[in-house]
């Protein structure tokens, strides 16, 4: 049970790291242009300023995230309360995001999205606090071969998210027949393949170097 939680858990950081990072650089075009986007958009064009700063800060806890997630798979100490940290911030940040562009714009998609992927993390990891759950799933006794594992997996699960991305944001990035949320094609095409080589890479160690290890210590023997 302790394996499929912590795995889980760095799943799902990882997707929230994907989305909010996404998500931060894809508004910076509203934020830079409001009034190039149709009338909707428009009405953010006074607070302009504020949505830069939505772009920066949303983007800087996804950075956070996405360091979490290496000090998770490494088993620091410091790896759940890091994640913490990320997953509140980006949470504030984000319902102030929507409660902003539902006053100015009467919507806030697709920060929506975003939020809830966020929020869902921060849950399942809270939930991890609890006694009985956090003597299974404590991140900091995981083998090194089972995180290895786990962040091998979730890699390449949030780089195939990476792919496709533009077709499951379809619906709420098309404006005016264009569908923005392909703006960044050939940077997420880098970013998946990448997650998925190095996930792949991960796999092979934790499936490899344990036999590897074995074998030696019975030629020693």
């Amino acid at each position: 049970m302790g394996k499929f939680l912590r795995f889980i858990g760095i799943l799902f950081l990882s997707i929230s790291a994907l989305f909010n990072v996404a998500g931060g650089a894809g508004t910076t075009c509203v934020a830079l242009n409001p009034k190039g986007y149709g009338p909707k958009f428009a009405a953010i064009a006074n607070f302009q300023w504020l949505y830069i700063l939505y772009v920066l800060v949303t983007v800087a806890f996804g950075v956070m995230m996405v360091r979490a997630v290496v000090l998770l798979i490494k088993g620091r100490d410091n790896a759940y309360r890091y994640s913490l940290i990320s997953l509140i911030g980006a949470t504030v940040v984000g319902v102030i995001h929507i409660i902003t562009s539902r006053a100015l714009r009467g919507s806030s998609m697709p920060v929506d999205g975003v939020v809830y992927a966020t929020v869902l993390t921060l849950i399942i990891f809270l939930i991890f606090k609890i006694p009985g759950v956090w003597e299974k799933v404590d991140f900091t006794k995981a083998k090194k071969k089972d995180s290895e594992t786990a962040g091998g997996a979730a890699a390449i699960v949030t780089g195939s998210l990476s792919l496709t991305i533009q077709f499951m944001m379809a619906s709420t990035h098309t404006i005016n027949g264009i569908n923005y949320g392909d703006a960044f094609n050939l940077t997420m095409s880098v970013v998946g393949w990448g997650l998925i080589i190095a996930g792949m890479g991960l796999l092979a160690k934790s499936i490899f170097a344990p036999a590897k290890s074995l074998a030696k210590n019975s030629s020693i023997a």
